[in-house]
């Protein structure tokens, strides 16, 4: 697994494709995550978070905050924060 470990899926709600997790590290709307476990393997960008219902832009750690995703997660599986890729350098 690549990337460093932020969290911990807590909830799934199946109907609104919404996963609940629990931060260890902050996490910011617009970051690339990807969620990890026996059967799980999804990367995406966060494009939005709430807390409480709250939208928020900005999650630090100890937070439990909702984010929606692609595709079914499982509460256990671990999330963890991509590096961003650094654009290929051109000689000219």
């Amino acid at each position: 697994m690549k990337g460093q470990p932020i969290g911990t899926i807590i909830h799934y709600f199946k109907k609104a494709g919404v996963a609940v997790l629990e931060l260890e590290r902050p996490l910011s709307v617009g970051a690339r995550i990807r969620i990890s476990g026996h059967t799980t393997d999804l990367a995406q960008r966060v494009e939005s978070m709430e807390v409480d219902h709250n939208r928020i832009e900005t999650a630090r750690p100890g937070d439990n905050v909702a984010i929606k995703v692609a595709n079914r997660v499982r509460p256990g599986d671990k999330v963890l924060l991509e590096a961003e890729e650094e654009p290929a350098a051109t000689t000219s």
